[in-house]
């Protein structure tokens, strides 16, 4: 199932929210309203910034051969 950047079911996680800012040092996120909390965490001020999001890598399935490469 595909996800949109702007889907209200995705999880509610501090490292997706515009009040977060991500530690360069360590996995903490230092939240403007509740302070420094973890990734995975989410408070009530909660607000989603699509630009925080970063996509699950595509999946490549199956094995290729040197003919699947031939012009």
């Amino acid at each position: 199932m595909k996800r949109n950047f702007f889907d209200k079911s995705l999880p509610q996680y501090c490292k997706n929210c515009k009040n977060g800012r991500a530690s360069e040092y360590t996995e903490e996120i230092f939240c403007m309203k509740h302070g420094i909390t973890q990734p995975n965490e989410s408070c009530r001020h909660y607000k989603y910034d699509p630009l925080k999001r970063v996509p699950q890598k595509p999946e490549i399935a199956g094995e290729y051969s040197a003919e699947d490469f031939k012009l």
